[in-house]
């Protein structure tokens, strides 16, 4: 053997667990949620469960956030658990604003019973004794779906602890765990130094959960079906399944669902129909804050595990396609200067990585000549992990990979005058 990753193992072929096939449109009631199961794992954990077996079956599951991040969600949930404080707390983070993900607002939109039933599960599970739906100001939408959803639970009285439900600003860091903590306080929306980390000191300085809304409509699902079912779905670390949205670039854009262990070739052929534009492929960003994937990593099954030595993760499945007619290196600066404008300001490495990458790019645009790649290298380097948040590396992943993948693009944009930034 070389001693290489080995392949992930599929073993399971295109479930549906979080969007069912369906009769019906609009958000879905509280009785079509029930009719297909609902509530039946909340129901059964209430009357015979206990908070360490949830904790350990959803351990069992594999589970693991789908905000980005993918950090064990058990292990989130033990933090908060074995605290010892009386007053404990749990959010759902609905606070999307990546360009390109929809997931979130379309799940809570669509189904948020799920959301509502995932969140009431991991209240139990941590001790909590509130809850709160965290969304952005915008999403009219999803709020009204909840707003709808809460009512309806209240009436059946099925509200096993209070959820409030807040609206955040629409900025990209206010979806950060400890942001959305911030907001919810009366704060401005930016992260906060961890450690202490939520699970320990979180809202109002108590011990808070604070999961993605995905992450939570898979643990209804786990509660329901049981951890076996789930970890059965997808590949040896990466279980169950994953939402992706597809933009207009496809012929069937929207919000799609697969289990690891599948492929983006077949998440844009056979769940997007294919380019609009009917060009070729010629790479993939699974999400703006990672690496790009080029045309021959299209039939690499997705998963943490395979994409990870490709220097790169399926991140919140906010998916962006390049083709043969895309100029790269004016959407490696588009990226940039995203993250340049949604940075919040309070750490410095941060302003100046961000503000620094879209200077060098830019002048890769104007023609400056090489030393562009070593200028981007040193600035991450420097900047790595000097943030209260993640944004640094966020923002480097995909502006390095452009580089790395698209090396002519970029040598033949800069051409061969003065090194960049003279």
């Amino acid at each position: 053997m070389d001693g290489g990753p080995r392949p992930p193992t599929i073993r399971s072929v295109h479930p549906r667990l979080l969007l069912p096939a369906r009769t019906t449109t609009g958000p879905e009631t509280l009785a079509e949620y029930r009719a297909r199961g609902g509530y039946d794992g909340l129901m059964r954990q209430l009357r015979d469960g206990t908070p360490e077996r949830l904790r350990a079956d959803v351990a069992a599951a594999g589970l693991r956030g789908r905000g980005g991040a993918a950090f064990p969600t058990a292990r989130k949930w033990d933090l908060a658990a074995r605290s010892g404080h009386d007053t404990r707390y749990v959010v759902a983070n609905g606070g999307e604003h990546e360009p390109g993900s929809n997931k979130d607002r379309f799940l809570v939109e669509q189904h948020p019973h799920a959301v509502l039933e995932g969140l009431m599960l991991a209240g139990i599970a941590t001790g909590a004794t509130k809850g709160w739906l965290y969304l952005i100001e915008d999403m009219h939408g999803p709020r009204a779906s909840a707003e709808a959803a809460l009512r309806e639970l209240d009436d059946a009285g099925m509200m096993h602890m209070p959820i409030a439900i807040h609206l955040g600003p629409t900025t990209y860091v206010a979806g950060e765990e400890t942001a959305v903590l911030s907001a919810i306080e009366g704060k401005p929306a930016k992260p906060r130094k961890k450690p202490p980390y939520p699970g320990e000191q979180g809202l109002f300085e108590k011990p808070t959960t604070v999961n993605n809304t995905e992450t939570l409509a898979h643990v209804a699902w786990i509660a329901r079906n049981g951890a076996e079912a789930f970890a059965a779905i997808g590949t040896e670390q990466s279980k169950g399944t994953l939402l992706f949205t597809l933009g207009e670039q496809v012929r069937r854009p929207g919000v799609h669902e697969l289990p690891f262990g599948a492929t983006y070739r077949e998440l844009i052929e056979r769940c997007g129909g294919g380019l609009a534009n009917g060009r070729p492929v010629r790479a993939v960003l699974p999400a703006m804050s990672c690496g790009f994937l080029l045309a021959e990593h299209l039939d690499v099954p997705i998963a943490y595990e395979t994409l990870r030595p490709l220097g790169s993760s399926p991140g919140c499945g906010g998916v962006r396609l390049v083709d043969d007619t895309t100029d790269v290196v004016a959407l490696a600066v588009e990226i940039a200067e995203f993250f340049m404008q949604e940075q919040c300001g309070q750490c410095p490495p941060c302003r100046m990585e961000t503000n620094q990458f879209v200077h060098i790019l830019k002048a890769v645009q104007q023609g400056k000549g090489p030393g562009y790649a070593e200028k981007l290298q040193k600035l991450a380097a420097f900047s790595h992990k000097k943030g209260f948040c993640s944004l640094i590396e966020m923002a480097a992943a995909p502006v390095l990979s452009a580089v790395r993948c698209f090396a002519d693009d970029f040598a033949a944009a800069a051409g061969p005058g003065a090194p960049t930034g003279s």
